[in-house]
């Protein structure tokens, strides 16, 4: 077929030829070459045009394969469809790792979203906030969390959402985004994110029940620290991931896993930095988060809103606030304290952001660290790491990559004792 497309080029290239060096046998033209040479001019376009042919030919065929590629990507797609999803057979879980490592990382699809959550049969409320309720429900046999925003909270809902499907954050240490959708019945709107189900409950609500081993207490703060690592880290790349701030952390936004371990969770009011435009995506009430574990730059307002970096500071702060509460329930030799807040021995039990600025900015008071925690190497150590964490100075304040080194330091010197 392509053969027909170039016949005049080759005509026109022998003509030329005939019409330089003359046509062989004719004796009214004057050769100027021998028949070798006149055959090489001839044959040199000849190939040329051959060469041209096939390249031509390989051009076509290269778009089919990309035409293929194309409708072969896009039949993937449709195969995410619900009725797929509901007849694999696949556990939750794998179907996340198939479809997130074989994507952008962000996520499951969203028509994949949208059928498992209305798939979803709701059991009982196991938590309520400020946003409205979370509820343990059953998806296929498999337990997960619903938190079930109100119509006027969609922002937050929205938000939440945003942050969960950033490219690149699945961390074991972070909670497990599963789904968003709304649901609309006529009457009401409901708004439901759908994450992984762990059954102990909040960092807050462990320690109320339960003491921690030494090696409990490690290993919690070693996995909170790794899963804030990765939300401040920025990762480069066409699949990267933008530096992100929490703004919430406490023991009540973290979760404690089966294996012991922690998982970040609530992400509403995150801010997310792109470092090529250095723009700080934050709405613009930037006073927000948990009174009790502000830092000090934000409760006196001093905070650099144009510097990504005083947010993640801010959260260091907070994260020596979680580690004071989770060393104070380790149990060393059957000693341990009881749970308590921080600042609870110096502010009411629901204080005001007034009387919160006091204690930590005009006093610079901090919770106290026990005499008998120099005792043990561990809570010595993460004594150290609090201190270091709620400087009033957030520049001295330590990194959470550099608390994750550290804690890691800790498990490998107890693994050289033992």
């Amino acid at each position: 077929m392509a053969c027909h497309k170039y016949p005049a080029v080759g005509t026109a290239l022998i003509f030329l030829a005939f019409a330089q060096f003359g046509t062989v046998g004719d004796p009214s033209v004057p050769s100027k070459w021998g028949a070798l040479e006149l055959a090489a001019v001839i044959i040199v376009p000849v190939c040329l045009l051959c060469l041209g042919i096939i390249l031509g030919i390989c051009t076509l065929h290269g778009r089919q394969r990309c035409t293929y590629s194309k409708a072969k990507k896009h039949d993937m797609e449709e195969a995410l469809s619900d009725r797929n999803v509901m007849s694999s057979g696949k556990s939750l879980k794998d179907l996340i790792f198939d479809l997130t490592t074989s994507g952008s990382g962000s996520g499951l699809p969203l028509l994949v979203q949208r059928t498992i959550a209305r798939t979803i049969v709701l059991h009982e409320i196991i938590g309520k906030g400020r946003f409205g309720e979370v509820w343990r429900g059953k998806w296929r046999g498999e337990d997960v969390a619903v938190k079930i925003f109100s119509s006027r909270d969609e922002r937050s809902w929205f938000r939440e959402a945003e942050i969960f499907q950033t490219i690149m954050l699945r961390h074991e240490n972070i909670l497990g985004f599963i789904a968003a959708d709304n649901k609309d019945n006529g009457t009401w709107t409901q708004l439901w994110l759908v994450s992984e189900y762990h059954e102990h409950g909040s960092l807050f609500d462990y320690l109320n029940r339960y003491t921690v081993s030494v090696e409990g207490m490690i290993l919690l703060a070693l996995s909170i620290a790794s899963g804030l690592a990765h939300l401040h880290m920025e990762i480069i790349g066409t699949q990267g991931k933008p530096a992100i701030a929490h703004r919430d952390l406490k023991s009540k936004n973290v979760l404690v896993k089966k294996n012991g371990m922690g998982a970040i969770a609530d992400l509403g009011l995150a801010v997310k930095h792109d470092s090529i435009s250095n723009m700080i995506d934050i709405p613009s009430n930037h006073r927000v988060g948990t009174k009790r574990y502000m830092a000090p730059e934000i409760l006196d307002d001093t905070i650099n809103m144009n510097n990504f970096e005083s947010f993640k500071r801010a959260d260091i702060y907070s994260l020596g606030l979680v580690y004071w509460e989770l060393a104070r329930r380790c149990s060393v030799r059957g000693i341990y304290e009881d749970y308590q807040l921080p600042y609870y021995d110096m502010v009411p039990s629901d204080p005001s952001i007034e009387d919160i600025r006091k204690v930590v900015c005009d006093q610079r008071l901090r919770p106290n660290i026990p005499n008998q925690w120099q005792s043990c190497e561990a809570l010595r150590v993460m004594g150290k790491i609090m201190r270091e964490c709620w400087y009033n100075s957030a520049a001295a304040r330590l990194t959470a990559l550099r608390v994750k080194k550290t804690l890691c330091q800790l498990t490998v010197s107890k693994d050289v004792k033992d």
